[in-house]
């Protein structure tokens, strides 16, 4: 009963918490996190530690999930070099970095531990990321670039630390042993993701029963990276690949009475993930403090702040340094982009993207899961809850004013491709009930023809519409439908303004039922 009375008392507080940020306009989880250290060192506060293999599954793979449901393949392939300088490169030069730190400031510190912290540290977090973004408005090209890297970096991360921890606990590990792994980790994610999202989707078309339909979305998630885990592939890439597989399939087969219930249920659910997480993120100084030898907390702290220092100071290198040469190419070769919502590369949208390095969960999850034993064990898990800290706190709650100062606008691309795609939807509805001389459909063209006006007269897309309901604008509904899935999968229009449209019918789907 204590248990459950604190876990009921951490709710409160941390919505009490994220009002009190959501008010200040600061992201939510800095000030979580915060509120975790100060419950740990409150007496009689439980100790509740963090189970890794639990903590990976149970608080990242919904939160990935739902961001990966969301994400737009055709703004993935059109921003695809920026994420993946951020997916391997940045992941990569940030963890030698880091390695070379350490071992400078350790020098008994063995290079496969060193790696391992680099690794540990390197990848901002999707959890922290997309608990963040969300928060803030940010130009669309440099969200989609965001978005992009919190869904990989954090498998090529674990992919580097899988390696280095083995390398650290075995006596020797050859370059013939490393690349089937690393081999068989990637190739089968790729595959067994795309696998289990058919199967998925075989069974889930059969569930018509709103509750039942939500709670196998749940299920199948966890299962999913269970099964992944097990067959020493990466969760995080799995459940990637599965959830942008389902989202390309899931809006055609899934009725909108399953849908919008679905929405609600998912959004408040990570919600209550994102808080749970970044309170016991903060909960977990205090058993990672006690367990340092008083000795050596103060030689610790140093290291834990030289590498918080090393992880936000290479982005900031790396990111800047990159986008200068590719203007310069851009300019140098003529180069335009092929849409309004790639836009053009900038300075300012390097500074901020620099900036937005957050990290979260997977971080102190993966220090958790060293083995006992593991060189410099303690040091590693003080460093990671320093640099999880560091960058919630340094960076979080600078980041709206940088947003400020630096005005980024980008001329809001999803809403001029909301209202076209609006305009073309409404035509096609027109022309599913053309012919059909009843009283009925007299009326429901007259209507549309309104709709169609304010479409047209709002390029835009920020007016928005309720279509009325009868079998008849059914039929009207599932044409425009039909016209959304065209033009999303042809790459005319990208998925957020599919998703925006989406929801629109989808309401007015349940109004005509």
């Amino acid at each position: 009963m204590h248990a459950f009375e604190w876990l009921i008392g951490l709710l409160l507080g941390a919505l009490l918490l994220s009002a009190l940020a959501r008010r200040l306009g600061v992201p939510y989880p800095t000030f979580l996190a915060l509120g975790g250290i100060g419950i740990a060192f409150l007496p009689h506060a439980p100790n509740w530690t963090l189970e890794p293999g639990l903590a990976l599954a149970l608080f990242v793979a919904p939160v990935l999930l739902d961001a990966a449901f969301d994400t737009s393949l055709r703004d993935l392939r059109d921003n695809w070099l920026p994420v993946t300088m951020l997916v391997l490169a940045a992941v990569g030069v940030t963890t030698v970095a880091v390695a070379i730190v350490a071992h400078w400031l350790v020098p008994a510190m063995p290079w496969a531990a060193a790696i391992a912290l680099g690794a540990i540290v390197a990848p901002p977090d999707a959890a922290a990321a997309t608990a963040i973004l969300r928060s803030v408005k940010l130009p669309y090209r440099v969200l989609k670039i965001l978005e992009g890297e919190s869904l990989l970096n954090d498998a090529s991360a674990l992919l580097i630390y899988r390696v280095a921890v083995g390398a650290a606990m075995a006596s020797s590990l050859s370059v013939t042993h490393i690349a089937p792994i690393l081999a068989y980790a990637i190739v089968g994610s790729l595959v067994a993701g795309f696998v289990f999202a058919k199967l998925s989707m075989l069974f889930m078309e059969r569930i018509k029963d709103a509750p039942s339909s939500i709670i196998m979305q749940f299920a199948g998630t966890f299962l999913v990276w269970i099964a992944a885990e097990q067959l020493q592939l990466s969760g995080i890439l799995t459940i990637v690949v599965y959830a942008i597989t389902i989202a390309r399939s899931a809006p055609a087969q899934m009725s909108a009475q399953l849908r919008v219930p679905s929405f609600a249920v998912w959004e408040t659910v990570v919600f209550l993930l994102n808080i749970m997480a970044f309170v016991l993120i903060g909960m977990q100084l205090r058993p990672i403090w006690a367990n340092l030898d008083a000795s050596v907390r103060h030689d610790y702290v140093l290291v834990a702040a030289a590498v918080l220092g090393t992880v936000i100071l290479v982005r900031i290198a790396w990111v800047t340094s990159y986008t200068a040469v590719l203007i310069a190419a851009i300019e140098r070769f003529k180069l335009r982009p092929r849409r309004a919502t790639m836009g053009r590369p900038t300075i300012q949208g390097a500074v901020l993207i620099s900036w937005c390095g957050m990290r979260g969960i997977v971080t102190l999850a993966t220090a958790f899961a060293l083995p006992e034993g593991f060189p410099y064990r303690e040091l590693i898990l003080l460093t990671a809850f320093g640099v999880v800290l560091g960058t919630l706190v340094l960076q979080g709650l600078t980041l709206r004013p940088l947003i400020a100062w630096l005005a980024l606008d980008d001329g809001d691309p999803v809403g001029h491709e909301v209202g076209w795609a609006r305009r073309a939807a409404f035509h096609a509805a027109l022309e599913a009930i053309d012919g059909n001389t009843s009283p009925e459909a007299e009326l429901l063209r007259l209507e549309y023809r309104q709709l169609l006006d304010r479409a047209e007269n709002n390029p835009d897309g920020l007016t928005s519409s309720e279509l009325p309901a009868d079998p008849l604008r059914r039929q009207a509904i599932g044409a425009a439908r039909r016209v959304l899935f065209e033009m999303r999968d042809s790459g005319e229009i990208g998925d957020d303004a599919f998703h925006l449209l989406e929801m629109e019918f989808d309401w007015a789907e349940l109004s005509a039922a």
